[in-house]
């Protein structure tokens, strides 16, 4: 596989050159995000520092997003829960924060490449989780089957954590997706709405706090 590898560090990037070319891949190494931009056509994966001299990695994912779905691992010293959800909103496949095991990197590009290749799967648009069911696209909510009726902030919050259901969602996460941007969401709102969802659902086990983290919707 052609792999295009965008690090600065000439160190780093000759160990990772080197250990992708003993696993049977094709790198090529760039230490500008304008080399990324331009020769991105010809890999079949990027490994992506965000610390590059001339654009940060994340606009030169926003950038690449505009134009092409080659699958991006981004592979950086920036490990803040702000830069991950940021790096995943704009189009990473993964994230992964040096230093990085050589093995745990070599299955996650696998895995990537895997997704990248494998027939795409309709995304669920009606999510159930015990008797609680939320249409996604009718934007309706029932329980028992009565229909349950929220605001359109309150459903936002719930459809939020029902697609990605059992799986844990960062509070930050949830107030870039449904205010737009974290630093212009207030904390306290996000709260209160939740608090309104769990009394109009009347169904408080089916949205778990994670303490320190975020929420889950479903086991």
């Amino acid at each position: 596989m052609r792999v295009l590898l965008a690090e600065d560090d000439d160190g780093v990037a000759g160990a990772l050159t080197e250990a992708l070319y003993d696993n049977g891949h094709l790198p090529a190494h760039v230490r500008r995000g304008e080399d990324v931009l331009a020769r991105h056509r010809q890999a079949d994966l990027l490994l992506l520092d965000l610390g590059l001299p001339d654009l940060d990695g994340l606009e030169v994912l926003r950038k690449l997003r505009a134009v092409s779905a080659l699958p991006v691992v981004v592979l950086t010293a920036r490990g803040d829960e702000r830069s991950v959800v940021r790096g995943l909103r704009l189009g990473a496949d993964d994230y992964l924060v040096k230093p990085v095991r050589l093995a745990e990197l070599l299955a996650r590009i696998e895995a990537v490449t895997r997704r990248a290749t494998a027939p795409a799967a309709p995304a669920p648009r009606t999510v159930r989780v015990a008797d609680v069911e939320v249409d996604l696209d009718a934007r309706r909510v029932t329980v028992g089957g009565t229909e349950v009726r929220l605001t359109a902030k309150e459903f936002e919050v719930l459809a939020a954590l029902a697609a990605r259901a059992g799986t844990a969602v960062s509070r930050q996460q949830l107030m870039d997706e449904v205010w737009g941007d974290a630093f212009l969401a207030v904390s306290r709102s996000l709260d209160v709405h939740l608090t309104q969802v769990r009394a109009k659902l009347g169904r408080p086990e089916v949205l778990t706090t994670i303490r320190g983290f975020g929420y889950r919707f479903g086991d």
